[in-house]
């Protein structure tokens, strides 16, 4: 039969030196260890840090297997944004040479409704001059000092408006052309080439290269025809920019 000695109320207390159910002293001031919570190996929160590892590791790897194609994509995706940018830069290069164009051609041409409403004064100068001809100037020396003076303002005027590109159609003698001159009637005339000014009933002018407008002639029928070196000799035909038929000497 065993016997019970732990609540044996016979046996003493143990010295505060000595371990109780031992032989053994034990050191007063050495403190009991004290295990907690805190101090045991928490293994549950390694497990999420360790599935998010392996998901990276499997994102990877799909990402190896899928690199070849997503290259593609971006290589499609870089081509059509360069094809893009460029269809854009030629837009704005178109654009701004139609603008550069408007502006340059309200620049020259800015004074074309002026010239035009300035025509009918020098269409009268020269009426004013033609009703004085040479033999009553002679007889009259005021009269002949007056159409001088309206000449002379004609000559002006059409030297002013010269200044911004404004000059007369040279069309009397000269080959009908359909782009200067505005057929008003035929005349029989056999001793010139058919289809030649041999009148002129309203002059016509230009700006630049633009028509301005055009002469109101009278042209000739019943002639020859006309040959291709007369054409070849006419002074109406010029190298330059210059419309046929254009009076530059202003």
């Amino acid at each position: 039969m065993t016997q019970n000695t732990a609540n044996d109320p016979s046996r003493p207390n143990p010295a505060p030196g000595e371990a109780a159910g031992s032989g053994e002293s034990r050191d007063p001031h050495e403190e009991d260890l004290v295990v907690g919570p805190e101090d045991m190996l928490n293994y549950g929160e390694s497990a999420p840090e360790a599935a998010a590892e392996d998901a990276a590791a499997e994102s990877e790897a799909d990402a190896g297997i899928d690199l070849d194609s997503r290259c593609a994509e971006l290589e499609a995706e870089v081509e059509t944004l360069r094809r893009d940018y460029l269809s854009a830069l030629a837009e704005a290069q178109n654009a701004k040479r139609m603008a550069d164009k408007r502006i340059q051609d309200n620049t020259k041409y800015a004074v074309s409704n002026l010239a035009k409403a300035v025509l009918p004064v020098a269409d009268n100068l020269d009426r004013a001059a033609a009703a004085a001809p040479a033999e009553a100037r002679e007889a009259d020396p005021n009269l002949k000092n007056l159409a001088i003076g309206v000449e002379m303002t004609a000559r002006e005027l059409i030297n002013a408006l010269g200044q911004h590109g404004v000059r007369r159609i040279e069309a009397m003698d000269q080959p009908f052309d359909p782009n200067l001159h505005q057929a008003m009637q035929e005349m029989e005339r056999p001793d010139v080439p058919a289809g030649t000014v041999v009148q002129v009933y309203q002059e016509g002018y230009v700006i630049h290269d633009r028509l301005l407008r055009p002469a109101m002639v009278v042209v000739s029928k019943g002639g020859p025809k006309r040959s291709a070196a007369t054409a070849a000799t006419d002074p109406a035909a010029s190298a330059d920019d210059t419309p046929k038929g254009v009076d530059t000497s202003a």
